[in-house]
């Protein structure tokens, strides 16, 4: 096969490391593979190495931006549907919500009919003349090129966007979802909110999850002393950490908001003797304006900046609990990572974060939002450590059996094939997917 992904940018991201290896999995499997995304900048880190690594053929389309920009969005537009002409994929696959949009429109506009013509020269003459006549035609969705696919990796509209940018948002995600053969969702809350919007019907989408590597992520209590001493964190503290972009939808805000109530509230706990720190792993535009949070002026949060992506289990180890406030989330590949590493996790319940997270199993959640939920839970798990490690330890096999890398990248390779390979010769035409 020769494949096209498109992807906004290739910062440090979920989406981004899911794409690459994604590329790298089908590079291996013996595939041609290209990778299209817009310029890299910023602090928020860049797969670029990674991305060249996998043996993917690269192409940077220079005015694909993250934001709005209609003169730029154009001139992406018209790239890509050139990219599609000179690369002649047999399947696009896109990512994020830009390239996603633009990306389907401009691989379903490139369209062509491989096949050969219809065997009946005019109208069937018998029903069962109509019947191998219909089968003819279906048989060949099976010849136009290239087919096109979508992961919905997140959700473009949220809550908390103006609410005309919210409408623009679905109104352009129902237009592109008429352009594609298939969306792939990463948890079963992506294709919920979808239908909720009346986007599209679920039948259209197939569940993948994002995959790990969960060879990468293992325990590392080793490293925990030295990691702790390079950033001066005690060594009999306890350290709530968060691995993430700094983004004021990530919720960093909403621990510091809690740090208080996290140092002073365990007077009647276990750990009344313990100090609690916070440990943000990662880097963003929104630094500087969590700088200025007046609880940063208690000396107890470390900003590590950007790490690499090898360091993260290390960084992991240095944790007591690992919590996400997000605001918005499509899975979230930090969560399992922690939990692979050993680290019990808190999260709001928001998004597809309750595919991992399985209150009181896995992890605990509590109600996105609310600050005083994550707070008590946080506190409840630092005060039971018993609890603390079997919710780990549950919550590490349930990431090994349902969120590795090697699943995700033998489903999307049998999703591929199911679109381009055509039926045999004695296969109907299955049920419309209102009938299943």
């Amino acid at each position: 096969m020769r494949i096209l992904h498109v992807i906004t940018r290739l910062i440090l991201g979920g989406a981004q490391q899911n794409t690459v290896m994604s590329c790298k999995a089908q590079v291996d499997a013996g595939h041609e593979v290209h990778l299209a995304y817009g310029p890299i900048h910023g602090p928020e880190g860049s797969l670029l190495e990674e991305a060249q690594a996998s043996g993917a053929t690269l192409h940077e389309i220079k005015p694909m931006v993250r934001e709005l920009s209609p003169l730029n969005d154009w001139r992406c537009y018209k790239d890509l549907c050139e990219l599609v002409r000179s690369v002649n994929p047999d399947l696009v696959h896109s990512h994020s919500s830009k390239a996603g949009i633009l990306a389907r429109v401009a691989a379903w506009n490139q369209r062509r009919d491989t096949g050969k013509p219809l065997s009946s020269g005019g109208l069937p003459a018998s029903e069962k003349d109509l019947e191998i006549y219909a089968q003819e035609i279906w048989r060949r969705e099976f010849d136009l090129k290239p087919k096109v696919i979508h992961t919905v990796h997140g959700l473009p509209f949220h809550d908390k966007q103006n609410a005309l940018v919210h409408r623009m948002y679905v109104a352009l995600e129902r237009y592109a979802a008429k352009r594609c053969d298939r969306l792939v969702a990463i948890t079963p809350a992506m294709i919920k909110a979808f239908k909720h919007k009346n986007i599209t019907h679920p039948g259209k989408f197939r569940i993948i999850p994002s995959g790990i590597d969960v060879q990468a992520f293992t325990p590392q209590p080793e490293r925990r002393h030295a990691v702790r001493a390079k950033y001066g964190i005690p060594q009999d503290a306890l350290v709530i950490g968060h691995v993430g972009r700094l983004d004021p939808l990530k919720g960093h805000a909403d621990l510091l908001d809690q740090l208080p109530r996290l140092r002073e509230g365990g007077d009647d706990r276990q750990f009344s003797n313990r100090d609690v720190w916070l440990l943000f792993v990662g880097d963003g535009f929104h630094r500087a304006e969590l700088e200025k949070n007046p609880n940063m002026a208690l000396g107890k949060t470390v900003m590590t900046g950007l790490v690499p992506l090898s360091s993260v289990p290390e960084h992991l180890a240095a944790m007591d609990v690992m919590a996400l406030p997000s605001y918005q989330e499509g899975q979230s590949r930090t969560l399992c990572e922690a939990l692979l590493c050993g680290v019990p996790v808190v999260g709001y319940d928001v998004g597809g974060i309750s595919s991992v997270i399985r209150d009181g199993e896995t992890g605990r959640l509590v109600p996105v939002g609310d600050r005083a939920a994550l707070g008590r839970a946080v506190l409840d798990l630092l005060d039971d450590p018993q609890y603390l490690a079997g919710l780990a330890e549950r919550g590490r096999r349930h990431v090994v059996e349902h969120f590795s890398a090697a699943k995700m990248n033998r489903e999307l390779l049998e999703l591929y094939e199911q679109l381009l390979c055509p039926p045999s010769s004695g296969e109907t035409r299955p049920p419309a997917p209102e009938a299943l």
